[in-house]
């Protein structure tokens, strides 16, 4: 029986039109009739999934698996029809294809800026007091009282 022991992408390459899951060495292993394959780079090493699609394009890719000196080839087409498989491919992928690429929410990102435009007043009233300039820091305190 086929299972995915481990699947962790080497780096995800986002392109225009689709996403690249690219594996690698140590990060991807399967347990294959009780034994524990590692993946080796020899013929695929990359899963693309179409953005608008959402579906993998390279179905007919063999990926290849090693455990001592015994290889195993096992087509993408297999590894899809495996629930396991699906499951970590869709919790590496989904991030990148909600649309949303920084789950940093608007609000957040306001508040953020706000804080900093505060912080730089500060700095520029400190600054006119040093250099005895009465008219900017009234100014600025007074867009600082605005905030």
């Amino acid at each position: 029986m086929l299972s995915v022991k481990m699947l962790k992408p080497y780096y995800v390459k986002e392109e225009s039109d689709c996403i690249r899951v690219v594996l690698a060495y140590q990060y991807f292993s399967l347990s294959l009739d009780d034994k524990v394959y590692q993946f080796v780079p020899l013929e695929a090493r990359e899963i693309r999934i179409n953005r608008k699609t959402q579906k993998v394009e390279n179905e007919e890719d063999v990926f290849v698996f090693q455990k001592g000196k015994e290889y195993s080839r096992v087509a993408l087409t297999e590894l899809l029809k495996l629930s396991d498989f699906l499951t970590h491919l869709n919790s590496i992928v989904q991030p990148y294809l909600n649309g949303d690429k920084t789950p940093i929410k608007t609000e957040e990102i306001d508040q953020v800026i706000i804080a900093l435009e505060k912080e730089n007043l500060k700095r520029l009233i400190d600054t006119s007091l040093e250099d005895k300039n009465y008219q900017d820091f009234k100014k600025y305190t007074k867009k600082l009282k605005e905030m």
